[in-house]
């Protein structure tokens, strides 16, 4: 088994270090201490990334220090490693030293794909699921990692109020939502967050959603989405109204002026160099999308949020009670978003319970199989427009009018903007409020309720890939 560790290419590596300090960033962005195959090393280096933290000088000394006051300095391992020649160059070695760091946890991995195949006798998507998690931990550079200590959380928890101080106190921690009322409310969407977005038919949770991807797009973010109920295409062209201010109607027919057309043709190109990936099948179940996510995320680092429309649709393993199978897809999808690091976005239908009050703005309590989904959420966002139901009522009265034979003059007319309220019902850390924007009907879109908007022609509308990369061909003009 001597190919799977070199114990001079981690002795070079190492002496390379402490001849030139300098090299370690280079070293560090690849390699953990678990890579090092032989205790000894794996320690030294451990004790260089301490230092480092520390800001003291990674040399001998406080090297041999550290080593000491945890019982673990093996004099002869040091000095093997300061009479080593240093590298010129590290980059080939160090890489040489991670192949062969996954190649023992891939032998790790079989032994135990037996153990939970065989012997604890699990279902067969559980163990497909459990090896698929094993297989990107061990591809990704961060690894799966025990406890964390108190030395590196604190310079963890140090490094993000630096960073976001270089973000001029913006307020935003997360992903943008591209909302500044949103933001003021939720700082973001927090990395490894699960985030609700719930809501009535008609109310346009998933136009919300598509200007919360198309927001993070244009801030060079990639976005991946599973749409349950929805092609690709119907997302695409939603997309491209909000983008252009084309209204939705025109571009479904084609109907369009030579600006129109010259509008469209550059927003196309624009979004098909974006990392936007959509999985349109229909019929997904929680370890589909958890398989798939890991594969297009280790593929394309950059994914930086995740949307699902919509939670109901999903399904999870076995005939069980629904409420047991929403909370197996809630809770996973909370892990899931904890292990990419990346903020999951899921749609999720309301009680119609809801229509029975006066007052129809939502609560917690009227998200379907509520107790699960509020528990795992991070975050609850309802979106509700009172212009959808008072158009409702207006056309009961009319259709109860005509019934009797009467004449029924409404005051209420179609506008083609309306408020819209998103309500954050749920915030585990901020707090939680009303965001007033503005629906504009023609292109789907949401934009913040005060000044500075982009208008909108006038046209009243119902419109209510594996993954497909976004590029876009347009037909010659």
């Amino acid at each position: 088994m001597t190919n799977l560790h070199n114990i001079n290419i981690e002795r070079s590596v190492l002496s390379s270090i402490l001849f030139n300090p300098a090299t370690f960033e280079d070293v560090a962005a690849v390699l953990r201490g678990k890579d090092f195959y032989l205790p000894s090393h794996r320690y030294i280096y451990e004790a260089m990334e301490v230092c480092e933290r520390e800001d003291l000088p990674i040399d001998e000394e406080f090297i041999k220090k550290k080593l000491n006051q945890q019982g673990r300095f093996d004099e002869d391992a040091m000095l093997e490693i300061l009479s080593t020649n240093p590298l010129p160059a590290t980059k080939a070695y160090i890489e040489e030293i991670r192949e062969k760091s996954i190649k023992r946890e891939l032998v790790q991995l079989t032994s135990d794909i037996k153990e939970i195949a065989v012997e604890k006798d699990l279902p067969s998507s559980e163990v497909v699921d459990l090896v698929q998690q094993k297989l990107y931990q061990i591809t990704q550079e961060s690894g799966s990692k025990e406890f964390r200590e108190s030395p590196e959380m604190t310079h963890s928890a140090i490094a993000h109020i630096h960073e976001m101080k270089k973000r001029g106190n913006s307020g935003v921690v997360g992903v943008d939502s591209g909302f500044a009322e949103i933001n003021r409310l939720t700082a973001g969407f927090g990395e490894g967050d699960l985030v609700i977005v719930a809501a009535r038919p008609a109310m346009g949770k998933t136009a919300f959603c598509l200007n919360l991807a198309q927001n993070a797009l244009d801030r060079g973010r990639g976005v991946a989405i599973f749409s349950l109920e929805m092609p690709a295409e119907q997302l695409m062209l939603r997309m491209l109204s909000a983008k252009t201010s084309i209204p939705l109607q025109k571009l479904k027919v084609g109907d369009m002026g030579d600006d129109q057309w010259s509008r469209l043709t550059s927003a196309a190109d624009e979004m098909s160099k974006k990392k936007f990936f959509v999985d349109d099948n229909g019929s997904v179940d929680i370890h589909k999308v958890r398989a798939k996510l890991r594969k297009l995320k280790s593929q394309h680092p950059e994914i930086s949020m995740a949307i699902i429309d919509y939670l109901q649709l999903m399904t999870s393993a076995g005939n069980r009670d629904r409420h047991i199978e929403v909370s197996d897809i809630s809770r996973g999808l909370k892990l899931l978003a904890r292990e990419l690091n990346i903020p999951i976005i899921a749609l999720s239908q309301l009680n119609r319970g809801l229509e029975a009050r006066s007052d129809k703005r939502p609560m917690l309590s009227d998200l379907r199989e509520s107790g699960a989904i509020e528990q795992d959420a991070d975050m609850i966002l309802f979106v509700y427009r009172d212009d959808v139901y008072r158009m409702r009522e207006e056309k009961e009265k009319e259709q109860k009018a005509r019934t009797e034979g009467k004449e029924y003059k409404s005051n209420f007319f179609e506008k083609p903007e309306e408020l819209a309220e998103v309500i954050v019902g749920k915030n585990r850390n901020g707090p939680v409020g009303v965001a007033n924007l503005v629906f504009q009907k023609a292109c789907t879109r949401f934009v913040d309720g005060g000044g500075g908007r982009v208008p909108v022609e006038v046209i009243y509308n119902d419109a209510n890939m594996d993954f497909k990369e976004a590029k876009i061909s347009m037909p010659s003009l």
